[in-house]
């Protein structure tokens, strides 16, 4: 078998994952919540603003001390969301995996394990610690 037969196999494997399958679902989660997308956008805003008045030579620093207030609120209400909690944590989860995987196909290139240490999946392992 071809090296990208093996990948596409390997893709959809993947796919179908239940880890991955949350994340698509955080996703949508994230994308369809109104209030974290109106903060997100604030935010953006905001901190483009802060650095065009930081910019300015004549800036005004009650100005930026006011923008900086508004930027740590709509940081603060981002990060508190529940669909950005839940994203990050199906994100996180979905690299841990991915770190696994490609632990195990080092570890079939090289013959040797991750150095990180354990995969917590025995097939990628030489023996337990």
């Amino acid at each position: 078998m071809e090296i990208f037969d093996l990948a596409a196999k390997l893709g959809q494997a993947l796919k179908a994952d239940p880890r991955l399958i949350a994340l698509e679902e955080a996703k949508k989660a994230y994308e369809a919540d109104p209030t974290l997308q109106k903060a997100l956008m604030e935010y953006d805003v905001q901190q483009k603003v802060m650095q065009n008045e930081v910019a300015k030579p004549d800036r005004d620093l009650h100005f930026i001390e006011q923008i900086q207030h508004r930027i740590d609120t709509l940081y603060r209400e981002i990060a508190d969301n529940p669909a950005f909690d839940a994203l990050n944590r199906a994100q996180a989860e979905v690299n841990a995996l991915m770190n696994q995987v490609n632990g195990a196909i080092m570890t079939e290139i090289t013959g040797e394990p991750p150095a990180s240490g354990c995969t917590h999946n025995c097939s990628t392992c030489a023996g337990c610690h």
